[in-house]
């Protein structure tokens, strides 16, 4: 097996160099998906998912100059909400590039955090285009939302968490955009079974994977939170070390574990935050009698509208 390009210790930094300023989020039991399965909650993290843990860890790596400079990144929302809620905690400036079509509620949940947003982006395929003309005009510190080791670690923290609430996990489903929150808790977990699940319209990772390097996909899901247009090359290289598996759910399924998730177990969770459980409720993660697993609910951040369409569809 390779040698993977982050180790436990990076995790442990970066839980250290988060300390008490993010939430610990709560695992709750399922009875219903099985005896010994869990749910691990992080759309009650700050901002509505997984995503400061990464940003903060990555800002407090910073120097003076970098952090003067002020900040920059790319985002369909909750990393870019993540962004700007840690730069105000943090007392610096950021700009977020999102696009045209990026759900409105994460642009105005990006905006009331205080960064400024740029959508002249058309969609996902090109908003790194329009970050790149950005970033070159602006000099500002581009803070990854995925490619980062310093993010991967700070999300490896989810990882660290389950550790401690189910010390005999067996297996961890993970939605997957860009790689970067399964990369941070297989690095995390080394000892763990780790599954990744990616909509059959987005996968970045599996599309990596396949071709040995990141590829460019025309990611079109309703899991606008795992809509990533590659997958990164630090994430391709964990899974690669770890021997990570990968699944695909249909959008139809990524539906029933929302309303799943919202109806059994009353957590108000986003498209993306149900790709764990949508895997599960499927069949398509292989599971041993007797095995503990723990489904990463990842995010809550979906419009009223978004949310109410698919909780009344059948």
């Amino acid at each position: 097996m390779a040698v993977a390009p982050l180790s436990v210790d990076d995790v442990l930094s970066a839980r250290e160099a988060i300390g008490s300023d993010l939430h610990r989020t709560p695992t709750f039991s399922s009875a219903t998906l099985g005896p010994r399965v869990f749910l691990k909650a992080e759309l009650f993290q700050r901002t509505g998912s997984f995503k400061p843990r990464g940003v903060l860890n990555k800002l407090r790596s910073l120097s003076e100059e970098e952090r003067a400079r002020g900040l920059i990144s790319v985002s369909a929302g909750n990393h870019a909400q993540a962004v700007a809620y840690c730069a105000r905690l943090e007392g610096l400036d950021a700009l977020l590039v999102m696009w045209a079509t990026a759900s409105q509620a994460k642009i105005e949940a990006t905006r009331g955090y205080g960064a400024a947003v740029d959508l002249l982006a058309a969609g996902p395929e090109t908003v790194f285009e329009r970050l790149e003309e950005l970033h070159a005009e602006t000099g500002r510190t581009f803070i990854h939302p995925f490619d980062d080791a310093f993010v991967i670690a700070g999300q490896g923290t989810v990882g660290l968490e389950i550790a401690d609430d189910v010390p005999d996990v067996d297996v961890v489903v993970v939605p997957v955009g860009g790689g970067g929150l399964i990369a941070g808790i297989a690095t995390a977990l080394p000892n763990v079974r780790i599954v990744g699940v990616e909509p059959l319209g987005s996968n970045a990772l599996s599309a990596a994977l396949a071709a040995g390097e990141p590829v460019p996909v025309e990611p079109r899901s309703i899991a606008d939170g795992l809509n990533a247009p590659f997958a990164g090359q630090l994430p391709l290289e964990v899974a690669r070390a770890r021997g990570l598996e990968m699944v695909l759910v249909e959008e139809q399924e990524i539906e029933a574990g929302m309303r799943f998730v919202y109806e059994r177990a009353k957590l108000a969770c986003e498209p993306a935050g149900a790709a764990a459980v949508a895997a599960l409720l499927a069949g398509k993660v292989a599971l041993k009698a007797g095995e503990t697993v723990v489904a990463v609910v990842s995010g809550g951040n979906v419009s009223g509208d978004t949310a109410a369409a698919i909780l009344g569809r059948l």
